[in-house]
């Protein structure tokens, strides 16, 4: 099983004839030990479009130095990178499957074989504090990296420089933002390149890269000082925009794969809004992309959804749950009602990430993942995507805006509890629509986008009531039959009833605005 480690440095190229300074004058640090020195060598995988390096992540295994083994890094985030650890194994020409599994949804079916390989001559000194914790390692690097052809005939490409890298281990930002000024003013520069593999394959990333989608302008500021969304130039034609929107969704669709299969928190729901966002650009832009192409596309994203929908309603409803109990007055929570939440937590918990990795290890979603890289580099475009992205996307504005005022007048003269989820979906997929067209429409849409978000959350809190009352009476049955006291149950059944009938009323008394708004901005 991978070991996870939490990487904060900074990186700073050197030249040859580049002192480090004094860096026991960094506020807090009392001790600098003496310098250690490692002999390190790496192996670096990718497939040979280099997936994982275009997605910023890299993969090594590495020998020599205190850290030997497999590490998979994965993309920066707020100033720091996960990395996962596995042991060294024998595998040598081809990464192990464990190693392999985190970052499936980018190799997917693509073998990975050695690319680069780097030889680093290693000195670290340990920055230490008065009670004797290793505040943060520097680590002077002189390194070479050997990029490995391509294809045959072609050669190697070996490439030799020195940097400095400044790790955090028990120190804080203050401390990095300290050394990091000590070593500008000996000389240093701060580091032109965000990981050593990169500097190494920077000409095969350059040839490898995806075609450009148009630069947007430069942002700018409001009146609150907020920053304005980014814009595309005036006259862009609508097809680059689409293009451009999908290439945004497909790469949020990766990240979100990589947060389910990493373990992190929140990931099979961004996962599923990825795939709603798919969809709907898919279907609010029929007019510039082919949907004798794109409408299967649409059809595999909501199976994935419809599979991933179990393990997310589950965790949402026991999550809710919880908080309505812990509200709840102590005296009204008769019998063992925690504790039956707590096991149907664990066992969501445990249900769901295995339900999530069958559904994204599953063959017909990995060639979903590499149907939508096809789908991004070469659109299946329409004539109509030659016109100007702004009559365009205010066409597709007001006709999306349009079937959702169609959802709302059915569920006004529908006693079916599914119609306001209907007016729910529909509003989700105009939302989706009109914050694909923020950066060309600009002001117009965002006040629509604003009230959207207002009436949807509004609706699905209803509609999660639909998830929690069944589980009530599930939960309620099991309690019963254990001769417990299903008291409990039956208010907290209660307590989902009112909140899903104040959530109508807030929805229709929120209606007349947001009418108001698509007349006047989406029409």
């Amino acid at each position: 099983m991978a070991v996870e480690h939490v990487e904060i440095e900074r990186k700073f190229d050197v030249d040859e004839a580049f002192e480090l300074p004094d860096l026991g004058g960094a506020p807090g640090v009392v001790e600098v030990r003496e310098p250690v020195e490692h002999a390190l060598e790496a192996a670096y995988y990718d497939t040979a479009d280099l997936r994982l390096a275009r997605a910023r992540v890299t993969m090594r295994r590495r020998t020599g130095g205190p850290d030997a083994g497999w590490h998979v890094k994965l993309p920066a985030a707020a100033g720091a990178r996960r990395e996962l650890h596995s042991p060294l194994g024998r595998a040598t020409k081809t990464p192990p499957k464990a190693v392999l599994e985190p970052v499936l949804g980018i190799v997917r079916r693509a073998p990975a074989a050695q690319v680069a390989s780097l030889r680093t001559r290693r000195v670290v000194s340990e920055l230490v504090a008065d009670d004797g914790r290793v505040l943060a390692e520097v680590a002077d690097d002189h390194v070479t990296g050997t990029a490995l052809p391509a294809a045959p005939g072609e050669a190697s490409v070996v490439t030799t420089w020195r940097e400095v890298e400044v790790e955090l281990v028990d120190g804080d930002e203050q401390l990095l933002a300290d050394v990091a000024g000590l070593l500008v003013a000996a000389g240093a520069q701060p580091g032109s390149s965000p990981a050593k593999l990169t500097r190494v394959l920077a000409h095969r990333l350059a040839d490898a890269a995806a075609p450009p989608v148009p630069a947007p302008a430069q942002a700018g500021k409001t009146k609150k000082g907020k920053k304005k969304k980014h814009r595309h130039a005036p006259g862009t034609p609508a097809g680059e925009v689409v293009r451009a929107a999908l290439a945004a969704q497909v790469r949020a669709l990766q990240d979100a794969d990589l947060m389910v299969r990493t373990g992190q928190p929140d990931g099979v729901h961004q996962v599923r809004v990825a795939c709603r966002r798919l969809r709907s650009t898919l279907a609010a832009f029929r007019p510039v992309l082919d949907r004798t192409q794109t409408d299967p596309l649409r059809e595999e994203l909501a199976q994935v959804g419809s599979a991933l929908s179990p393990s997310r309603d589950g965790e949402v409803a026991v999550a809710h749950l919880r908080e309505l109990v812990d509200a709840e007055p102590a005296e009204l929570v008769l019998g063992p009602v925690v504790a039956r939440l707590q096991q149907e937590a664990v066992r969501d918990e445990q249900a769901g990430d295995a339900q999530a990795r069958k559904a994204l290890n599953a063959p017909a979603y990995l060639q979903l993942r590499d149907d939508l890289d096809a789908l991004v580099e070469e659109p299946p475009l329409t004539e109509a995507a030659a016109r100007p992205a702004e009559e365009v996307l205010r066409e597709v504005v007001a006709r999306t805006g349009r079937r959702l005022r169609r959802s709302v007048e059915a569920a006004q003269d529908s006693d079916d509890a599914e119609a306001l989820h209907d007016v729910r979906k529909a509003a989700k997929r105009l939302r989706y629509t009109a914050e694909a067209a923020v950066p060309v429409l600009g002001a117009p849409v965002v006040e629509l986008v604003s009230a959207l978000k207002s009436v949807q959350e509004v609706l699905g809190d209803r509609q999660d009531t639909f998830i929690t009352r069944p589980l009530c009476l599930q939960l309620g049955r099991a309690a019963s039959a254990a001769g417990e006291n299903t008291f409990t149950w039956g208010r907290l059944h209660a307590l989902e009833e009112a909140r899903c009938q104040q959530a109508e009323r807030d929805f229709w008394l929120r209606w007349p605005e947001l009418r108001s708004v698509l007349k006047s901005r989406s029409t």
